[in-house]
């Protein structure tokens, strides 16, 4: 067993013995936050150890799991295999961090302690496994088991409509699941693991390296035929499913079945339900409708969480899965897909600007700038998919630390409207500093690493032979009205002379703690604005390689 699994058995062990009042209400936190840190110094060891110049998956740990033999249509395989590369490498990092902040931060929960640190941490061991997966059903598994401790953390710890949210939540996630789960079922019957064919024919040993000679002669024999179906070993292992070669001739996922439903092909419809899948949790409009509900209702760490690490998982399936399973059908769409990440960015940014409630603000700030990640993925360019990831990674710290900022208020007034406050520049000097560094990160000022993810994006766009300028022109709107709510919020709260709607509330200004956590966030987009080569050297070859396939 090695650092990978740890990393997702740590949390998820620690998690019952804390879920189940072990350990007491006073040492559950300490021991939350502990198995926290722990879970940060094994990823800061991964991240030693990584290889930006190595294109394939790192770290690789696999186990035979699952052998089930389907009779005529051949066998079946799952394995319990994670690893890590350019894409996941920074995905996993931000899990830990925000994951540790949300617990750090969590003082606020006072009734069902130990049941609610317990959840926290599953639900940062199934964030852990969607990540570091490489097979699609343990991916599945995780992706499934992510929606429980939310759905509870959510429904027992929320506001007043805690029910309504925590159930739309959940309801809107495992529609989602459920495409997901059609097209994986029928690609990996309609596909074949080369790996696994080689050795159940013993045309490879065991202990033989399997390399790019013996995978295109098992692929030949495949189109030839003259591999008998009951002979073929299916399995959801994502590289094997990203490779078309690997597709049998006579099913709806081939690219010469001519199947046609609708006027679109089984790989359309695949890629299509694949993408609404994982757009459900991005999420995209105009699938976006749980999200306002959820962060509003949710308690302050829980939103930090949701919109910090939660919302990357849509950004991700569909660089891990959609666009590598159907990439022509991806490169086909790429108007639609521009089109969509504009709406999200225009039509988020326009809700900000009407909102009163600051939860309810940050929450459509959020659909409005995850719009910027896919407008950089539909350029299929490598600056468009670089400011796409770094965008995730951004938005991952700003995010968390715009929900933070609003728990600082409520924590201390119970209120959260924006009419309600003036001039707490006065009052709460760091609380204005901390907030001035996340309100101008946010909208993209140059030397904050909101710019560098919105500028590769749109430049991704502008440069793309798939599209037209316009998407590109209509998402840089979307930064001026970004301008435009954030300003405005800044301006009313902050600035002008001290109002608080009640005279009885008691503005101090940030704890210790809370500057340790606020600052932390602050000065890590500064660094990550000024010094962007740190997350782009990390990823430049997962891009690259990507890319080169797609368009080979």
């Amino acid at each position: 067993m090695g650092n990978l699994s740890y990393i997702i058995l740590l949390p998820l062990l620690a998690s019952l013995i804390v879920g189940f009042g072990k350990l007491g209400a006073t040492y559950s936190r300490l021991a939350a936050l502990g198995v926290s840190f722990i879970q940060l110094l094994l990823l800061a060891k991964v991240l030693l150890v990584f290889d930006a110049s190595q294109a394939s998956f790192q770290l690789i740990e696999t186990q035979d799991w699952i052998h089930l033999n389907l009779g005529s249509l051949g066998q079946f395989v799952s394995n319990y295999s994670l690893g890590v590369d350019g894409l996941s490498i920074g995905l996993i990092l931000l899990t830990g961090l925000v994951s540790f902040v949300a617990l750090w931060n969590s003082k606020e929960i006072h009734e069902k302690i130990e049941g609610y640190y317990g959840l926290v941490l599953l639900l940062n061991a199934a964030l852990m496994g969607c990540f570091l997966a490489r097979d699609m059903f343990l991916f599945y598994i995780f992706f499934e088991f992510m929606l429980l401790p939310m759905y509870f953390l959510i429904g027992i710890w929320g506001g007043p409509r805690r029910n309504y949210a925590s159930l739309k939540f959940f309801i809107y996630t495992l529609v989602g699941s459920l495409f997901i789960l059609i097209v994986m079922l029928g690609i990996s019957i309609a596909y074949m693991d080369p790996y696994e064919t080689a050795l159940s024919l013993q045309k490879i040993g065991a202990n033989q390296s399997f390399g790019t000679e013996a995978l295109q002669s098992i692929q030949t024999s495949l189109a030839a035929h003259e591999i008998a179906p009951n002979q073929i070993v299916h399995s959801f292992d994502m590289q094997a499913l990203s490779d078309v070669n690997n597709c049998q001739s006579n099913n709806l996922f081939s690219p010469e079945s001519g199947f046609l439903l609708g006027g679109l092909s089984g790989r359309a419809w695949g890629f299509w339900l694949l993408f609404i899948g994982f757009a459900i949790k991005l999420p995209l409009v105009p699938l976006h409708t749980w999200l306002p509900d959820a962060h509003v209702e949710a308690p302050t760490p829980i939103s930090v969480i949701l919109a910090g690490i939660l919302l990357k998982i849509g950004a991700y399936g569909w660089l891990r899965m959609a666009i590598p399973f159907f990439p022509a059908e991806a490169v086909n769409a790429a108007s639609i897909l521009a089109g969509l990440g504009v709406l999200s960015i225009l039509y988020g940014a326009y809700n900000a600007l009407a909102m009163t409630d600051l939860k309810k603000l940050v929450a459509y700030s959020s659909v409005s700038h995850m719009g910027f990640v896919l407008l950089g993925i539909a350029s299929f360019t490598p600056e468009g998919w670089q400011g796409a990831i770094f965008q995730m990674l951004s938005h991952g710290i700003l995010s968390s630390l715009l929900f933070l900022l609003v728990g600082v208020l409520y924590s201390r007034t119970g209120n959260r409207q924006i009419d309600n406050f003036s001039g707490l520049a006065t009052k709460m000097p760091w609380f204005t500093v901390v907030s001035g560094i996340a309100i101008f990160a946010s909208l993209g000022l140059p030397g904050f690493s909101g710019f560098i993810g919105e500028f590769f994006s749109l430049m991704g766009a502008f440069t793309s032979p798939h599209l037209t300028p316009i998407y590109a022109i209509l998402g840089g709107l979307g930064i001026l009205l970004g301008a435009g709510y954030l300003l405005w919020t800044f301006q009313k709260i902050y600035l002008g002379a001290y109002f608080v709607r009640e005279s009885s509330w008691e503005l101090p200004d940030l704890t210790l703690l809370e500057k340790l956590s606020l600052f932390g966030l602050g000065i890590l987009s500064i660094v990550l604005g000024i010094f962007p080569g740190i997350i782009f050297e990390l990823s430049e070859i997962f891009v690259t390689n990507s890319l080169n396939s797609i368009f080979h």
